[in-house]
């Protein structure tokens, strides 16, 4: 069972809250990324989370059309196949989706799994992200209620964010200011109108000063002990006293030191999301073999090459144990390793 049933997947969250540790979330863009996540997983005993962008999704949809369900689709029907020779459990996600990219991406997507469920068969991705943070919260709130409804019908995860994260990430951008942090009155306000599990499940991604990206030492001020006060605040209101109501996730993960983590995961974090760090990670070797291997790569000064330096497959086998590397890593800061679904 390589791809998550929903039940399975509903599983790996509660195992990840109950033993405060979180899954990396990894963004792909093609076979062979997605085959360096799941190889990092699977070095590392770990389950794990593979997601996809908007900007991914198109990319994976060609550059001739460029369409985004079409490259979603096509990578989660491969990835079902191909995932069953790793001997972990990974979820498929998909990632940020603003307001105008709703129609061509997140509900389409929906609709493909609500009629496998019709079906009797499993949604083919199981959890979308609605991002709202450019909206009000109040029109945020409202287009959740909607895709979490459609999400709990076609048994999908709806995951939230309710406040900005930092920096860019395929064309939305926002500041770094003191509005990437969530108030418990943002919380409370989330908690009202997407209840707390009753209405489906949800993830919430919340600020704590989070941005997309690696920056240097100081330019970002990272306060995960905020998220303690969330679950306080809603958990006091909702009588669930000493209770985490929320499952967290970490934006931005790419680049945080390992305290940061640690108190992240303490306070209900239970997915954390990298691309930065793994995409460089993938590159990094590609890099270095160009560079070593210029007249090989390249038919200079009339010669002809190697054609085992330029063959995609020899420098994309490095690429691949490279980002793999990055993801064991990742489950190692998270504590997932070796917490894999026997």
């Amino acid at each position: 069972m390589p791809i998550a049933t929903p039940e399975v997947y509903n599983e790996m969250l509660d195992r990840a809250k109950a033993g405060k540790f979180a899954y990396p979330a990894i963004n792909v863009t093609s076979s062979q990324t997605l085959h360096a996540a799941l190889r990092g997983f699977a070095e590392a005993e770990s389950d794990g989370i593979i997601q996809i962008s908007t900007g991914g999704a198109e990319f994976l949809g060609g550059q001739y059309s460029k369409d985004m369900v079409t490259g979603a689709v096509a990578l989660a029907e491969f990835a079902h196949i191909v995932a069953a020779k790793y001997d972990i459990t990974v979820a498929l996600h998909t990632d940020h989706c603003p307001k105008d990219k709703l129609d061509g991406y997140v509900r389409p997507l929906l609709d493909v799994s609500a009629e496998r469920v019709k079906a009797g068969r499993n949604p083919l991705f199981q959890s979308h992200m609605w991002d709202g943070s450019a909206e009000t919260l109040a029109d945020n709130l409202a287009i959740g209620q909607e895709l979490l409804a459609k999400a709990a019908a076609a048994k999908i995860i709806l995951e939230v964010e309710i406040t900005p994260t930092g920096g860019e990430e395929d064309g939305v951008s926002h500041e770094i200011n003191d509005e990437l942090y969530t108030t418990v009155d943002d919380a409370l306000r989330t908690a009202e109108a997407l209840g707390l599990g009753e209405k489906g499940r949800y993830l919430l991604a919340a600020s704590f000063g989070n941005v997309h990206g690696v920056y240097k030492p100081g330019n970002v001020v990272l306060r995960p002990e905020l998220l303690k006060d969330l679950q306080e605040g809603v958990g006091a209101k909702y009588g669930k006293a000493g209770s985490q109501p929320f499952d967290f996730v970490f934006h931005g993960g790419s680049g945080s030191t390992a305290e940061e983590i640690a108190t992240a995961l303490e306070n209900g974090v239970v997915k954390m999301n990298l691309d930065t760090d793994t995409q460089y990670a993938f590159t990094r070797p590609v890099a270095d073999h160009m560079f070593k291997n210029y007249d090989g790569v390249l038919k200079v000064d009339g010669e002809v090459g190697s054609k085992k330096t330029y063959d995609p497959r020899t420098w994309g086998k490095l690429a691949e144990a490279g980002m793999a590397k990055r993801v064991t890593e990742a489950c190692a800061n998270l504590r997932s390793t070796g917490t894999r679904l026997k």
